[in-house]
């Protein structure tokens, strides 16, 4: 019997997340499927960046459970390289690249191809660099190969190496942290179709961001967090963009308080 791969990429079940005496995360149930893009939305100081931080192995959660593609996280243990194990990887805003490496070595950062001897396999490094530019993520910077420095590239250029990177070390999950921050419009088209990239590659993700026009191209579901909780889980297909930044002002302007007064 074929055994068959677990629905979801990520379980994080009633997590919970105290610093000293504040309660930073309360019951976070959430669950992204596999081939899944979620956005991951809410105001400064939601909790946006502690769940993530949890998820990366960066946080220990006070209590709750994490599952990655169907296993069981064992908490007590887990840390950043233990996340990277599971097939958890991060893309953040501009920190993702060496500025002064050239591109096939950012690639492979921590994971070199070594032959028997122990060295660096350069010649299969450029290789597989150069399949990663051309065919996971369409990349056709005009000038750019892959033994360009990063500093040579534009921002959502980097952006779309690092995501080419993250889906080439087979991720059950990419994260997302404001991918397009200080960007211009040229350059986050860029970084959208690059997101794009993930989802055709059958891959599931977590894009966190402010931008809500930005992520609502390219999400099949939004989760809102407000105040350490999430507040709602909303497919795309059951809320306009209109209807969601309305739904967020809401939040923004107390309407958790007054339902809860």
């Amino acid at each position: 019997m074929v055994e068959q791969p677990a629905p979801y990429a990520l379980r994080m079940v009633n997590i919970e997340k105290y610093f000293g005496l504040v309660h930073a995360l309360s019951n976070i149930n959430v669950e992204v499927g596999r081939n899944e893009i979620v956005g991951l939305i809410g105001d400064n100081g939601a909790g946006k960046s502690t769940m993530v931080k949890i998820l990366t192995g960066v946080y220990r959660p006070t209590s709750g459970e994490l599952y990655i593609a169907g296993r069981k996280v064992d908490l007590s243990t887990y840390s950043v390289k233990k996340a990277h194990e599971y097939g958890i990887e991060t893309v953040y805003q501009d920190k993702s690249l060496g500025e002064k490496q050239a591109l096939w070595r950012n690639f492979f950062i921590g994971r070199q191809i070594t032959g028997p001897l122990g060295f660096i396999n350069v010649k299969e490094e450029k290789r597989i660099a150069n399949e990663i530019m051309l065919n996971t993520i369409g990349f056709r910077g005009r000038g750019i190969t892959v033994d360009s420095t990063v500093s040579k590239l534009s921002g959502g250029e980097r952006q779309g190496v690092a995501i080419g990177r993250a889906m080439h070390f087979e991720a059950e999950l990419i994260v997302l942290d404001e991918p397009t921050v200080a960007l211009s419009l040229k350059e986050v088209r860029k970084v959208l179709n690059f997101v794009h990239k993930i989802k055709e590659g059958g891959k599931a993700c977590i894009y966190i961001t402010h931008a809500i026009q930005d992520v609502y191209e390219v999400a099949d579901r939004f989760i809102v967090l407000d105040r350490g909780e999430v507040v709602a889980s909303i497919p795309k297909a059951n809320m306009s963009l209109k209807e969601l930044d309305e739904f967020l002002l809401e939040y923004a302007h107390g309407l958790k308080d007054k339902r809860e007064s």
